[in-house]
């Protein structure tokens, strides 16, 4: 029942899913994540934080980016049915598709330039 709850809990915030829908067919870096959802660095750490403890992401660290992806299959079941159930159900929201607009320009800049201009904002 804990693994249930902690799933559920991390899906119960808009952020949290726009951040599963955008990694749903890539790896992201966290400075591309944050410039999609516009918040502080900090909160969207927070954020990936309670997805990565309710097994709903991975993270992978080079040099100085941190790249989050959703786990690789096999996954435990739930987790995998969880995905499920948020792409079949969101996957075709005005949310996401604005998600996916902006993550296209986003995807046309280099992870290190966007963390450069952050730094300096």
């Amino acid at each position: 029942m804990r693994d249930f709850l902690k799933i559920t809990a991390a899906l119960s915030d808009a952020s949290r899913v726009r951040l599963l829908l955008a990694l749903r067919r890539r790896e992201l870096c966290v400075c591309q994540l944050i410039e999609l959802l516009g918040l502080a660095g900090s909160t969207v750490s927070k954020h990936l934080s309670l997805l990565a403890d309710a097994g709903l992401v991975v993270s992978r660290k080079t040099e100085r980016w941190v790249y989050y992806r959703l786990p690789d299959v096999p996954s435990p079941l739930v987790i995998r049915e969880a995905l499920d159930w948020v792409f079949k159900s969101l996957a075709r929201s005005p949310e996401a598709a604005a998600d996916r607009q902006q993550l296209a320009k986003i995807l046309q800049v280099t992870p290190k330039t966007i963390c450069q201009q952050q730094a300096k904002s």
